[in-house]
């Protein structure tokens, strides 16, 4: 067999043998992938670091002072990334840009990522590199930073509140969420810190009205509160706005005595916060049963938020949680009332490490004898099961919300990383460390191999039929 002449771009036959015909007809199927893009990212490094073919001239100012840094640039590839900078540079080829001297002593870095795409980001340099990306239009930046700033919060890295006020006045609220997120869940870790005084008015009032405040106890919010109160001293309407949004029924009345005969802060705003009081008093007082007959007890006062105290929950150290079935029992406290502060309740708690759902368990056998295939083990996720040993406490119109928190040891410090909770009639949470891999030893769901959880009851009182005054 002869081969078939082709025609060449010049107007010739080219004879092609017979294999070459074979490779050019799956050549594309064959092909290999060449990747300079290393090669290409060091020239532009190169570009910017000497300047060649620089064809426009930034010189920036750190504002307040004399400082200038001058770069050599190129305005094709400040265009590419930013419509500030293409518009600036249209018409002239040196500008003057005043930054704050933060922004100014990162322009470097900012400029970097324009030419390759990359850089370094220090947990200073975060809030910094964050607004020149805003101020320029750089949104890949823009977003790289902001979920650098959300991972670092994670970690119990990042000035949570600093972080917070920049995000306010950003308008980023997704960095916002996180931030109060953090905030909520490590609030014992926070007004421990030196950050505990930086917080705003604005973000006190956010905190104080979400009932996922992880903490000690009430008393351990109104010590915080009287705290910052003494160092801001605030107008008296915010002072009092603050204090009527602590949850007086949840502090024992031994504890609520204290507080009248000592705080400063309640000396000075008592008239305030005296319905609040008494309501705690009569709330301690009386059985839920019947106080719950003529108050409305379904508010926030009477909600107790995520407590560490031994009367709400118990922590539980899981090693090895990758393995076999756990199980533990503990006690809380029925309810907050003082009239139950005797009283306990028993739970048990079952933790599987690869429960498998219905659809996902081995099916043997249909009715024509084909077996399907068996679940793999890994297809499965973690299981946490809290039942109570017996069930008296809703005779007496009470539920109870079940939270489980996720430590990550960070810094030292024992952080919560996840937090979940149970519906009210639901005896584990649906969600509970779906995404997890417990088999990896870097987990972050892991401190040394070992599962760090805090289990916490929350009583939750029902309105009975109220009975007319």
């Amino acid at each position: 067999m002869h081969p078939r002449p082709r025609a060449s771009s010049w107007g010739c036959a080219v004879f092609l043998p017979a294999a070459a015909q074979r490779a050019d007809v799956g050549g594309e199927a064959a092909g290999t992938s060449i990747n300079h893009s290393q090669a290409v990212l060091q020239r532009l490094q190169e570009l910017l670091r000497q300047g060649n073919a620089s064809d426009v001239v930034l010189r920036v100012q750190a504002a307040g002072t004399d400082e200038v840094r001058v770069f050599h640039a190129h305005r094709l590839l400040l265009g590419l990334h930013s419509e500030l900078f293409r518009e600036l540079l249209s018409n002239q080829s040196e500008a003057v840009l005043q930054e704050p001297r933060d922004c100014a002593a990162v322009f470097d870095k900012f400029i970097r990522y324009l030419y390759c795409g990359e850089l370094t980001v220090l947990l200073t340099q975060a809030i910094p590199l964050h607004r020149l990306a805003t101020k320029y239009g750089v949104t890949s930046l823009q977003r790289g930073v902001a979920d650098y700033m959300r991972a670092h919060l994670a970690g119990g890295a990042g000035p949570a509140v600093g972080w917070y006020h920049y995000a306010v006045g950003t308008g980023d609220e997704a960095l916002r969420e996180s931030c109060l997120q953090f905030l909520a869940w490590n609030l014992s870790a926070v007004v421990a810190s030196a950050e505990w005084g930086a917080v705003s008015p604005e973000l006190l009032w956010q905190l104080l009205q979400r009932s996922d405040l992880v903490l000690q106890d009430e008393l351990e919010l109104f010590q915080a509160l009287e705290a910052w109160l003494g160092r801001a001293r605030p107008p008296p309407a915010v002072a009092e706005r603050a204090l009527r949004a602590i949850r007086y029924p949840m502090i024992p009345p031994a504890q609520l005595f204290q507080l009248q005969a000592r705080s400063a802060a309640l000396a000075r705003h008592g008239p305030a916060v005296a319905d609040l009081l008494l309501q705690a008093y009569q709330f301690h007082a009386a059985s839920p049963l019947h106080y719950a007959k003529f108050f409305d007890v379904n508010g926030s006062s009477f909600l107790p938020r995520n407590y560490l105290a031994p009367a709400w929950g118990a922590p539980w150290v899981i090693n090895n949680p990758a393995r076999d079935d756990r199980s533990t029992s503990f006690q809380t406290q029925l309810g907050p009332s003082g009239h139950d502060a005797g009283r306990r309740v028993t739970w048990n708690v079952l933790f599987s490490p690869r429960w498998l759902p219905v659809s996902l368990r081995p099916v043997y056998a249909d009715a024509a004898g084909t077996a399907l295939p068996a679940a793999r083990p890994e297809d499965g996720r973690p299981r946490l099961v809290v039942t109570p040993a017996s069930s008296g406490g809703d005779a007496a119109g009470v539920s109870f919300q079940k939270t489980v928190l996720v430590g990550a040891r960070q810094q030292g410090r024992l952080l919560v990383r996840h937090a979940y909770s149970f519906h009210q009639s639901s005896e584990e949470a649906g969600d509970f460390l779906a995404h997890a891999d417990l088999q990896r030893r870097n987990s972050e769901y892991l401190v040394e191999n070992a599962l760090h959880l805090h289990l916490i009851v929350k009583p939750v009182y029902h309105t009975l039929i109220r009975t007319p005054k």
